[in-house]
């Protein structure tokens, strides 16, 4: 794509999120539009390079990405709350959150050292304050200024939900939520993960299923409650959590 034909297009994406999010009921802080516009504008230029993402054009990354990161607003009270988002790959969920709700405090959580430049050369390009890390979950949970502080834990990533509550899980504080994103077809997939949530001491609380504005999307946001602290032996090393998940 030409960069005029890009930057023009780019007008487009702020203005479908702030359609689309007054259809999830959300009402975006002023300049939100114009901050999406330059997300999209940013990860065009940069995510192909990186392979960051395979969708492309305007409106599909204000729906499949935009949109569906600010659903999550629906499920849980974001407002001032401190908020991990571990495997942020290009920002999702936590990016899109941090612009519709600028008094959350973000981190932004990534294992690859050119996705986390990415990450902090988007919120310097987007003027938002937040810390980007470069560490492996369950290597980062187990530092000190990270662990069990957080009142919201979000996740993305293409993991089995058992697997995604002991890398997330352990950064939560005792009454805070780990909101995983999955799909609506994820009912075995839930019912493995009890066990894992019980041994990282938490509960399902809710699924909260949502449709994608101007798509026949359904995702659902599993919504799990600490409960307790997590044993100190948790998260173990990743090959053992693969091998065995609890």
């Amino acid at each position: 794509m030409e960069k005029r034909n890009l930057i023009i297009e780019c007008g487009n994406s702020g203005a479908f999120v702030a359609r689309g999010a007054d259809e999830l009921g959300l009402t975006l802080p002023h300049g939100a539009p114009e901050a999406f516009d330059a997300y999209y504008l940013f990860l065009e230029e940069c995510g192909e390079t990186l392979n960051l993402t395979s969708v492309t054009g305007a409106q599909d990354v204000a729906r499949l990405h935009f949109l569906d990161s600010l659903a999550l607003l629906k499920a849980a009270p974001f407002s001032g709350a401190r908020v991990i988002d571990v495997g942020s790959g290009a920002g999702f969920p936590g990016v899109p959150i941090k612009i519709a709700e600028p008094s959350v405090d973000l981190t932004l959580l990534d294992a690859t050292g050119k996705r986390v430049k990415f990450l902090s050369d988007l919120c310097m390009t987007l003027s938002l304050d937040v810390a980007c890390i470069c560490a492996r979950a369950e290597e980062a949970a187990y530092k000190q200024e990270l662990r069990g502080i957080f009142d919201i834990a979000v996740s993305r990533a293409v993991a089995r939900l058992n697997i995604l509550c002991e890398l997330c899980l352990p950064f939560v504080r005792v009454g805070g939520v780990f909101i995983a994103m999955k799909g609506v077809d994820s009912a075995e997939e839930l019912a493995q993960s009890r066990s894992a949530a019980d041994s990282l001491g938490a509960k399902l609380e809710d699924c909260f299923d949502y449709s994608i504005p101007d798509t026949d999307i359904t995702h659902r946001a599993v919504v799990l409650r600490k409960t307790s602290v997590t044993p100190e032996k948790y998260p173990r090393r990743f090959a053992r959590i693969k091998k065995a998940p609890l």
